[in-house]
């Protein structure tokens, strides 16, 4: 599975998901590339308002927030 986690400079939400990934699956989080979106003007309009966001790069699937645990789970299966 390869996973982009969507994110900001000082988000704590963000860092709140990053947590609960860490939780679930450390070895999934160290293996996750996490973007800041505003590092692209398009990645900003796209995820800005909707931060953190993990993306599953092979099936194209999104986890917006908020999601928990159960929900980070079955997107990780």
């Amino acid at each position: 599975m390869t996973l982009v986690f969507y994110s900001g400079k000082e988000c704590c939400l963000c860092d709140q998901a990053e947590s609960l990934l860490k939780e679930v699956s450390p070895s999934v989080l160290a293996q996750t590339t996490k973007v800041d979106v505003r590092s692209s003007t398009n990645l900003y309009h796209m995820y800005g308002a909707r931060i953190p966001v993990l993306f599953n790069k092979e099936n194209e699937q999104e986890l917006p927030w908020p999601f928990n645990k159960e929900q980070l789970v079955e997107f990780l299966s």
